[in-house]
C-alpha cells in the first residue's frame, strides 16, 4: 500500500508537519490554563450554551403551530379566527 518498504518512501515526510502533528497529539500533557484559556472555557463552555438555552426558554411557549388556520396568530393563547360561515 503507501508505506514504505525496504527504504522506499511514497510520500515525502515534512518536518515541520511532522513536529505539529507530534505537539497536537500531546498537547494534554503541556496544557496549562492561562488568562486566554480560562476566558475561552468560560465563553465558549458556559455563556455561549446559557445564552442560546434563554433565548430557547423565552420561545418555548411563545408559539402554537398545531391546528392554527391560515391567517390566525401564531402566538399561543390567542383567539382563533372565525369562520366565515358564522359571519352573517
Amino acid at each position: 500500500m503507501a508505506g514504505g518498504h525496504g527504504g522506499f518512501e511514497p510520500v515525502k515526510l515534512d518536518p515541520a508537519i511532522e513536529r505539529w502533528s507530534q505537539m497536537r497529539e500531546n498537547v494534554y500533557q503541556h496544557f496549562k490554563f492561562t488568562r486566554r484559556a480560562t476566558r475561552q472555557v468560560i465563553t465558549l463552555g458556559f455563556l455561549v450554551p446559557a445564552f442560546i438555552a434563554g433565548i430557547a426558554v423565552s420561545f418555548d411557549n411563545k408559539y402554537d403551530w398545531a391546528g392554527k388556520q391560515k391567517g390566525s396568530s401564531l402566538l399561543r393563547g390567542t383567539p382563533a379566527k372565525p369562520s366565515p360561515a358564522s359571519e352573517e
